[in-house]
């Protein structure tokens, strides 16, 4: 069953005679188009790909199964488009179902006074539910997305010495996964040392790298659309005892969490492993420990102490404990992994010794 037939039958379910979608990841996902400016509208009948004339080439080619329309010639605005395509070609629809969280007010305005006479049912999460669980074209993707960025990792770590900054390490890291195959990076490179370590999102700057200090690294490949997700925290110069204890305790955590990610397992099961592990540093943890990815870096499931959803075999998750304590510094380690009934197969495989470059 395609993509597009198995959300025709999710619509039957919830009595739905169309569905417009707009959120770029899932029109992305149900079209395969890979581009912008972009709306679908899937009815019973028919699929309508709805772009203007920058896009239409482009949309025949990738979306062979559906009709590809140019709002600009067919109404002038996209909800004159869709009155077209309702009073005209698909006159038995009465709702339409629309993603309630993406839909801006003045499209939705556009759609309803275009079309008085059709019900507009909000709608959450129902395309990107579809996503949870990856096909196996999805999984070939995002295996080779970690592959590129555990390449590029390998790279660095024969790159990198006291005395660069943080940028001149991110550009090279950068390089290495565009050199590698990758079409861009899944979001903007953490590439963190010394006692900007402890924060969750820090970005690189022109901070000399030193001894003594944590680096950390949180970084992935873009590939075909799938991003990947890894982290790695290395040392510059010989570790202090603290700085190795921590260290072990945050991996220790990581390999213990992501062995109780397993089909039919709750999400928030995880954390309360990894809580366990770091009993020690409580007060410096961080309880969202991971989260789904995909064609979004952060979708459904995500990980953490209120986590209520379930594993679902085949769909990918990242698991990321860490320890951050503020002026000091911090240490998170990062995997990707595709849940399975056993339990789950770890695509991302730096090593997660304690590196240290001298």
């Amino acid at each position: 069953m395609s993509r597009v037939q198995r959300l025709v039958e999710l619509m039957k379910e919830k009595s739905l005679d169309a569905m417009f979608i707009m959120k770029l990841s899932n029109v992305r996902y149900v079209s395969r188009f890979t581009d912008e400016a972009s709306y679908l509208l899937v009815t019973k009948n028919n699929n309508y790909f709805i772009t203007d004339g920058r896009f239409t080439e482009q949309a025949e080619i990738q979306c062979p199964e559906f009709k590809v329309l140019n709002w600009r010639n067919i109404g002038g605005s996209i909800g004159e488009c869709v009155k077209v395509i309702l009073t005209e070609w698909e006159k038995d629809i009465t709702n339409i179902g629309f993603e309630k969280d993406k839909v801006t007010f003045g499209l939705y305005e556009g759609i309803k006074n275009s079309n008085p006479n059709i019900e507009l049912v909000p709608t959450a999460g129902l395309v990107d539910g579809l996503r949870y669980v990856k096909d196996a074209e999805e999984k070939k993707f995002m295996v080779e997305a970690a592959r590129i960025a555990d390449k590029a990792f390998s790279e660095i770590l024969n790159f990198v010495k006291p005395g660069m900054t943080e940028n001149e390490v991110a550009l090279q890291l950068e390089y290495f996964m565009r050199k590698e195959g990758a079409e861009g990076v899944s979001f903007d490179t953490i590439l963190i040392s010394g006692a900007k370590t402890s924060l969750l999102h820090g970005k690189p700057d022109d901070k000399v790298i030193e001894n003594g200090e944590f680096l950390l690294f949180d970084f992935g490949a873009l590939y075909k659309g799938y991003h990947s997700d890894m982290t790695r925290t290395i040392m510059i110069g010989e570790p202090d005892e603290k700085q190795v204890e921590v260290y072990n305790l945050v991996r220790k955590a990581e390999e213990e969490a992501v062995k109780t990610v397993k089909a039919g397992v709750k999400t928030d099961v995880p954390d309360k492993k990894a809580r366990e592990v770091l009993e020690k540093y409580i007060e410096y943890y961080y309880p969202g420990i991971g989260h789904g990815v995909g064609l979004e870096l952060h979708e459904e499931p995500f990980i953490s102490n209120v986590g209520n959803r379930f594993f679902k075999e085949d769909c990918i998750v990242t698991v990321e404990p860490g320890i951050y304590i503020p002026g000091w510094g911090g240490v998170r380690v990062e995997d990707s992994v595709i849940v399975t009934e056993e339990g789950c197969e770890v695509i991302t495989h730096s090593s997660k010794d304690l590196i240290i470059i001298k």
